[in-house]
């Protein structure tokens, strides 16, 4: 999980590095990130099935194999082209080493802890994301950009003598018992996941024709690969899972958490350049400040939601967004560098505790058959939560600023920006709070007749 993570995080500081290494414009190295995001996003959910039908620890192996061969060649890739090549069967491995990890731990941890492993990955998922940039620039001031790739072959052996060490040996099931694989659906929602990708990313956050007919196509693209999940044999996604409340909001709530969090990334940089004036290292401190809180608060959300249940902390960390977002746009510019942490910490520590929650409601009482697309669902819904909120949460910062040249805007137009756009956060938290409390009581309302059932009278039972 960390090493999926800082696959992300260390390459964003090293765009500046390729560029002049390559002799390339931004617009080029940037698809250096945008590879690996796609890469992981188009292939997270198909490798969590592959992992459900062909066994999770052997294909586990495989992915870390992959991440850090793929590490070696982006390494030393030559060009810039092959670099992005080598960075996309990176983002294969990193798919597979994300989905495979959450679905293991109904394999290796008893239910009762399973709250504090999923706040060990969400701590191991930020300590990634935060050792990420300071790493990368030790790295490239040090030895050069090839680093920052090749750091990870010595991670990746680890990791890959400790799976082999460590991890259950996968069941050996009857042949002629197993699914097959669903390489119709697999196509289209890979298909439907990059035109929705590039809709949101191509254009640098101005919405043109070509975006709308790729929305279009990933509209298209929906409705073709529910039909064919209708009709396939052993389908890629079992549709009738959304008939359950808890799978069905965990998945819409986790895109919207997500886009929220990508909004601190995107317009933090430039309210704390633009409006409160800080040099870049400042920037760089005050913005280490949101994953140090996620690394530092995982663990102890995780033993919060064993303790206290996963529904209810879902809720609480989601009452911990809406109020962060809601404060940050009130506060004016003249509480300064204060001003903006302290509604981050209140943001980060909600979504760390919400996402330990939301992952335990959501992975606990699953088929083991299921587990590995379950987990692939859960990282795709986050990780689309990444891409629309870089895009869309980036476009109401310009409209909010009301100027076509941030780099240039004055501070209090960039003050604006940034009101505006927390103020759509809000609002989006306050809609995530809703749907939380409605699969809370429709959770609620599905477990009493099954209780009544059981115990004969279970009223007094379920309410202990």
């Amino acid at each position: 999980m960390l090493l999926s993570s800082l696959g992300t995080s260390i390459a964003n500081v090293g765009l500046p590095a390729l560029a002049q290494a390559f002799n390339a414009s931004f617009q080029e190295v940037q698809w250096v990130v945008l590879t690996y995001l796609l890469a992981m996003t188009l292939l997270i959910v198909s490798v969590g099935r592959f992992g459900d039908i062909t066994g999770r620890r052997r294909l586990l192996l495989l992915g870390i194999f992959l991440f850090t061969v793929a590490s070696i060649l982006c390494g030393v890739s030559p060009t810039l082209w092959l670099l992005i090549a080598a960075r996309a069967l990176q983002g294969l491995g990193a798919a597979i080493m994300m989905s495979l990890s959450m679905a293991l731990i109904g394999e290796t941890v008893p239910k009762e802890k399973t709250g504090s492993a999923m706040g060990l990955l969400g701590t191991m998922s930020a300590m990634g994301t935060a050792l990420g940039p300071s790493l990368g620039g030790v790295l490239i001031a040090g030895i050069g950009w090839p680093a920052i790739f090749l750091i990870n072959i010595p991670l990746g052996i680890l990791a890959l003598l400790l799976a082999y060490r460590y991890l259950p040996v996968d069941r050996q099931g009857p042949k002629t018992g197993r699914a097959s694989f669903d390489i119709m659906g697999t196509l289209l929602l890979a298909l439907t996941l990059a035109a929705y990708a590039l809709a949101m990313t191509v254009g640098r956050g101005s919405f043109g024709q070509i975006n709308m007919v790729l929305l279009l196509l990933a509209v298209f693209g929906v409705g073709l690969f529910v039909l064919a999940e209708t009709r396939a044999a052993s389908p890629l996604i079992h549709l009738a899972m959304f008939r359950n409340p808890v799978l069905s909001a965990g998945f819409a709530m986790s895109t919207m958490v997500t886009t929220v969090v990508m909004a601190t990334l995107v317009v933090g940089p430039f309210y704390l350049s633009g409006a409160l004036l800080l040099d870049a290292a400042r920037v760089g401190l005050v913005m280490s400040s949101g994953p140090i809180v996620a690394a530092l608060t995982g663990v102890p959300a995780g033993r919060v939601v064993d303790r206290f249940g996963a529904h209810r902390m879902s809720i609480v960390g989601l009452i911990g967004m809406t109020l962060g977002s809601t404060i940050l746009p009130m506060l004016s510019t003249r509480f300064g560098v204060p001003g903006y942490i302290a509604p981050l910490v209140i943001i980060t520590a909600g979504y760390a505790l919400f996402q330990a929650a939301n992952n335990t409601a959501v992975m606990t009482n699953i088929r083991p058959d299921q587990r590995g697309v379950i987990s692939g669902m859960l990282n795709l819904s986050r990780n689309l939560g990444l891409i629309t909120g870089a895009s869309v949460m980036g476009t109401v910062f310009a409209i909010g600023s009301a100027t076509t040249n941030l780099m240039s805007a004055h501070p209090e137009a960039v003050a604006a920006g940034m009101r505006t756009t927390f103020a759509v956060a809000a609002a989006l938290m306050v809609n995530a709070l809703a749907i939380a409390s409605l699969s809370y009581a429709l959770s609620r309302r599905a477990v009493l007749p099954n209780r009544e059932r059981e115990n004969g009278s279970g009223l007094e039972e379920f309410s202990e």
